[in-house]
């Protein structure tokens, strides 16, 4: 039996995005804001609840294009609120055009916004030895950092909390506890075993 981390649910989707994308490190500019989008769409909710509704919101969201999302007018807003594939709040569909917009400006300044989110951690992943997932904080000095960046940037819903989150999700933070199949020091030891 395989040994995950004890967050994940017996559900298909939950292991395999846990088995495959979680922490693991994303450059991909795409990606990371389809991930920002997504953990902002979770504010209050389970990330299951997301994680069901990743396909319509790929879909309501054009791929999250982030230009074609930034470019977004009323008519879209009030289109992608009665879409009922995706969570419907008001302030999380347009903080989703706000934060398009934000990204883009950190894209033009920087070249990516992966080359200015990876900076924060000198552009390698953070790797935790967590034993239990009750060690794993809901927050750290650097999600509140570089939420705070984020926030005088003009981004939404990036909270210390979510940021954290993010950070855990694109491979920022690699926060599989040590008894997880996932945690580097686990596949490791399985390697030499096989070996």
């Amino acid at each position: 039996m395989v040994n995950r981390c004890a967050w994940v649910s017996e559900e298909e989707i939950y292991k395999a995005y846990h088995d495959h994308e979680w922490g693991v490190p994303v450059r991909d500019d795409q990606k990371l804001f389809e991930m920002l989008i997504l953990e902002g769409a979770q504010a209050g909710l389970s990330w299951i609840t997301i994680l069901k509704r990743r396909e319509n919101y790929r879909e309501a969201f054009d791929q999250f294009n982030v230009q074609k999302v930034a470019a977004y007018g009323e008519d879209k807003i009030q289109e992608l609120l009665m879409n009922e594939g995706i969570i419907r709040n008001k302030l999380k569909v347009r903080g989703t055009v706000k934060n398009a917009k934000a990204f883009l400006k950190i894209q033009e300044e920087f070249g990516s916004f992966s080359t200015y989110i990876w900076a924060f951690t000198d552009h390698r992943p953070i790797l935790n030895t967590w034993q239990s997932i009750k060690e794993v904080p809901a927050e750290t000095e650097l999600s509140k950092k570089i939420s705070k960046a984020l926030k005088k940037r003009g981004f939404t819903f990036v909270g210390p909390v979510i940021l954290y989150s993010f950070m855990q999700a694109v491979g920022i933070v690699n926060d599989h506890t040590t008894d997880c199949f996932r945690h580097p020091n686990a596949m490791e030891k399985a390697e030499q075993d096989v070996d």
